[in-house]
């Protein structure tokens, strides 16, 4: 009768449920970091353009200093 090979490695024992959750304790979501606008105080994420009013308080280029206003449609 001829042997079936197993393709991949398997594990020789079983990994308890404490192992288990250590190794699973780094796969939480972790929340993102939310400021304010500088031009109306709306909730923002980070190096994100405003969905209130379209600013982006980062400089885009040396020439832009931060102080454009870019439309969600043009960025």
């Amino acid at each position: 009768m001829p042997r079936t090979r197993c393709p991949m490695p398997n594990p020789k024992r079983r990994h308890s449920n404490h192992r288990t959750r250590i190794r699973r304790s780094h796969h939480a979501i972790k929340v993102g970091a939310t400021n304010h606008c500088a031009k109306c105080g709306a909730a923002v994420r980070t190096h994100r353009v405003c969905d209130n009013c379209g600013y982006y308080g980062f400089a885009k280029g040396a020439d832009k200093k931060g102080d454009e206003v870019f439309h969600k449609e043009d960025f």
